[in-house]
């Protein structure tokens, strides 16, 4: 109640839609101690047993439970995007997966990223059954790898396309677009929303008995297609929409210490200071493309052992321009120098060759 009561929640409040605010609560699962499934008893009270969360597939069955999905299908809604709130950038890929979705009539549309063979991230794939049927899914790094070197097409594994300099198979980054009729009929049926689990310890040896901490079965929900193909079957259809990394995905996951690390072996960090400082990048590529104006950029600063640009700080909100398009017909030329900010917020504006050495705000109020 107190996290309600504060700043966002109260812009809700202030323009009245409260009514879309809907919180659905996750249980939990018992926690394990070793491959025989031992449930791991508090250290403190031998009577309680430990317990962590059951994973975000477990976000399918919650709108079913809740009777959300049958009542946004019920009243005419058409699409629901499940987006990860670390991801900030991920603003800039609705509409575009939007567009791809009902250009394709997809039940599914999955978000993804040029991805580099063998980087640590899962990989959307179509798995194509000896029956020829086939399905579009998530597969993780850790099982991609092997999974490929087994089929005749792919015996090198997961690597580079000499082509592209990228994997063949574009990184999931785990924000899915669903059309809410066929999503609400599949959480209707017999599995209501309960997707597949699965079990992913850390062993404390090689004995691989003992856990290095205790784990849990969990479930992850880019396993919907499962789902959708059980349901649906020929005529689920699932796709994916592959946008650039700088536009779309740069989460704020890491700790400094962590995203230092991912830095020094070359990684993209990971942190709320490289999420942050991408942020402020991709509205400067933005305008700069859209606008023709001359941006200069400043050097990259050190964080905590993160190398990060963070100036200028540029953020165009969506009241302003939602699209590339709108960016360029409202702002024309000018130039911005590399210590400065800028923060345009509301409709009705138009610049033109805005020089700009310091800070400048512009909001404009509801003129109605």
């Amino acid at each position: 109640p107190l996290l309600l009561s504060l700043n966002t929640y109260m812009r809700f409040r202030l323009f009245r839609c409260l009514s879309q605010v809907n919180i659905v609560m996750q249980d939990k699962v018992p926690a394990l101690s070793d491959s025989l499934g031992r449930l791991t008893v508090n250290k403190k009270d031998r009577w309680n047993i430990e317990t962590k969360p059951h994973g975000h597939g477990d976000v399918h069955h919650l709108l079913h439970r809740s009777g959300l999905a049958e009542q946004w299908s019920s009243s005419g809604k058409k699409w629901a995007f499940f987006f990860q709130d670390t991801n900030p950038l991920v603003i800039h890929a609705l509409l575009p997966m939007l567009g791809v979705s009902v250009d394709r009539d997809y039940d599914m549309n999955s978000l993804c990223v040029p991805r580099r063979g063998g980087e640590a991230a899962g990989a959307i794939t179509t798995l194509t059954r000896e029956n020829g049927e086939s399905l579009t899914i998530n597969v993780e790094y850790n099982q991609l790898d092997p999974m490929l070197r087994e089929s005749p097409d792919f015996k090198d594994g997961d690597v580079d396309d000499p082509a592209t300099g990228y994997s063949a198979f574009p990184g999931n980054v785990n924000n899915l677009l669903v059309k809410i009729p066929s999503y609400a009929a599949v959480l209707a049926g017999p599995d209501q929303g309960v997707v597949d689990e699965f079990v992913n310890p850390k062993y404390k040896d090689d004995t691989r008995t003992t856990f290095k901490k205790p784990t849990r079965l969990e479930c992850m929900m880019q396993d919907l297609p499962l789902l959708l193909t059980k349901q649906l079957g020929s005529e689920a259809k699932v796709g994916f929409t592959t946008m650039q990394r700088w536009l779309t995905f740069s989460p704020a996951k890491n700790d400094p210490g962590a995203g230092a690390d991912s830095a020094a072996k070359g990684s993209p960090p990971g942190s709320p200071s490289s999420a942050e400082a991408d942020f402020y990048s991709a509205y400067l590529s933005i305008l700069g493309a859209a606008s023709g104006a001359s941006i200069e950029r400043a050097e990259p600063v050190s964080k905590l052992g993160i190398p990060v640009t963070l100036m200028p700080a540029i953020v165009l909100e969506p009241s302003f321009a939602l699209t590339s398009e709108e960016v360029g017909e409202k702002f024309k030329g000018g130039k911005i120098s590399s210590r400065s900010t800028l923060v345009v917020e509301g409709a009705g504006v138009e610049i033109e060759d805005l020089e700009l050495d310091g800070a400048l705000v512009i909001k404009v109020t509801n003129q109605n």
